[in-house]
């Protein structure tokens, strides 16, 4: 990971300025007269940038050729020069660090006024210079190192102000960074087994309980989603548990993961055109483990139960058929319709639990589960905005004023009453998707969110986060490369920020 520090004046030859424009006019920002080496060649370097064709738009990034500094790269911020927000300067500072891999001392004289500036311009930086060359042998040596070392250019100057917002970026940016490690990991190396032999390393000092259920344990106890699930591959399933709890601590959450390491659909095999990127459906796990982590790490008073959901979806003379009826954590029973609506089976186990958890701790302010789930979350919203639904509209709120915060883009959506009924099994206590088969395929999301929310007392306020979409990038943007994108570790840090601050 880069590393990121602050300076009143340029230090290095290579120079970040950001780009704007406004009713076609591009702007410098910050104004180059603060920057006395180039202050006269304020025109020339607009005339030249208007000659390359560019708008300032973001995710552009232009290269111009100078003297002092002898490189300046131009990043966009989009079409507007009068204030920029956070999300705006982290994208327009991640291109960039995306851009200049390869090199080692870069100065940013991206705009800022306050610290909130400062931390969201190197959260960019750290999130655009990264690589994953883990699994390179011969041509590990053709790709370029992300950018080492990069100096912010401040007014700010080296404040504890400054330092404090620096050192946040560095935490949470650094386990974002984890979840991208564990997603671009391919399922080769990465199973229930080794995602928690690699997380227990990473607990060590930071005053976290770890628990792990091997899959005799969990069938043992009744753990039926999670053993039905993994039961069909010969990487048996976890269930691999945290606590953090902090001296007086104000609040106290759950976070409940999904952890497939790969997801085949199972007797609903998926087709094999795009099924190599469901090594990510282990994203939701791996992120609830390391936004703990990096709650631990800031030392936040908020005590934190969270819960990776570990199992490999495959096909065998073991694995789980349609319309078998299985029995989830707690009692209730499940009739599978469909192995491949296999998500929500891991997670409603993982649900139950922290419920059972959080009375003995004496209560819980509230529940988040973060999955892949649905392949319709990415036709309802894309495949950069996650989705959120709720038993508590307050809670959501909550959650979405940290969005607004972190920059990560969620959007709530409903849970209509009448799309209950289509679970309604024959069978069992409930179906795990539609009883309708194809006819009941409609609102899948909302769908899936109805089973989740079945395992949740209303009493307790909870939250479903779909990130099906968001959690693997098909190109590079802004400060996310191709592959894992880490997505929901900035807004679970904040939001139990937030709850400590209100």
């Amino acid at each position: 990971m880069a590393t990121v520090k602050t300076h009143t004046k340029p230090l290095n030859d290579i120079l970040v300025l950001g780009l704007s424009a406004a009713d076609g006019k591009l702007s410098i920002h910050p104004n180059v007269s603060n920057i006395p080496s180039i202050s006269k060649d304020s025109k020339k370097l607009l005339s030249i940038l208007a000659d390359l064709g560019a708008t300032g738009a973001a995710d552009e990034v232009i290269k111009v050729a100078y003297s002092a500094p002898r490189l300046i790269i131009f990043t966009g911020l989009g079409s507007t020069t009068a204030s920029f927000s956070h999300e705006t300067l982290r994208r327009a500072a991640g291109a960039a660090a995306r851009e200049l891999a390869g090199h080692t001392n870069v100065d940013f004289a991206l705009p800022n006024k306050n610290t909130s500036d400062l931390e969201a311009i190197a959260e960019g930086i750290h999130l655009g210079a990264y690589s994953f060359t883990e699994f390179r042998g011969s041509t590990k040596a053709d790709q370029k190192s992300p950018l080492k070392i990069a100096t912010i250019i401040t007014s700010i100057g080296t404040t504890s102000a400054a330092k404090k917002s620096l050192i946040r970026a560095d935490v949470v940016s650094n386990y974002v960074l984890i979840v991208r490690d564990l997603v671009n990991t391919p399922p080769s190396h990465l199973n229930p087994i080794t995602f928690s032999e690699r997380m227990k390393k990473l607990s060590s000092g930071l005053g976290i309980k770890v628990e792990i259920l091997n899959e005799t344990q969990l069938r043992a106890k009744g753990y039926g989603g999670i053993s039905s699930v993994g039961q069909g591959s010969s990487n048996p399933p976890r269930l691999f548990h945290i606590s953090y709890n902090p001296a007086r601590a104000k609040k106290r959450f759950a976070f409940v993961g999904k952890g497939i390491t790969f997801d085949s659909g199972g007797y609903a095999l998926k087709p094999a055109s795009g099924m190599e990127d469901m090594k990510s459906d282990m994203s939701g796990a791996a992120a609830v483990i390391a936004a703990t982590y990096a709650i631990a790490t800031l030392k936040l008073p908020v005590a934190i139960d969270a819960y990776a959901c570990l199992a490999e979806n495959m096909i065998s003379g073991h694995a789980t058929r349609p319309s078998d009826i299985i029995t989830i954590y707690g009692g209730k029973t499940v009739e599978v319709l469909n192995p491949d609506a296999e998500g929500r089976l891991v997670l409603a186990d993982g649900l139950v639990r922290a419920v059972e958890d959080g009375r003995r701790n004496g209560g819980l302010d509230g529940i988040v589960d973060v999955a892949t789930l649905t392949g319709a979350q990415v036709v309802a919203l894309g495949t950069r905005t996650s989705a959120v639904m709720t038993n508590n509209q307050e809670f959501s709120a909550q959650f979405l004023e940290a969005t607004g915060v972190s920059g990560e883009a969620f959007w709530p959506m409903p849970l209509p009453e009448e799309l209950r009924e289509v679970l309604n099994s024959p069978s069992a206590d409930l179906a795990n998707i539609s009883i309708h088969g194809a006819t009941g395929r409609y609102g899948g999301m909302l769908i899936a969110g109805h089973f989740l929310k079945a395992f949740v007392p209303d009493e307790i306020p909870w939250l479903h986060l779909d990130i099906a979409g968001p959690a693997l990038a098909d190109k590079a943007h802004g400060y996310n490369h191709a592959g894992g994108t880490g997505v929901s570790v900035r807004s679970l840090v904040t939001l139990a920020e937030l709850a400590v601050s209100h």
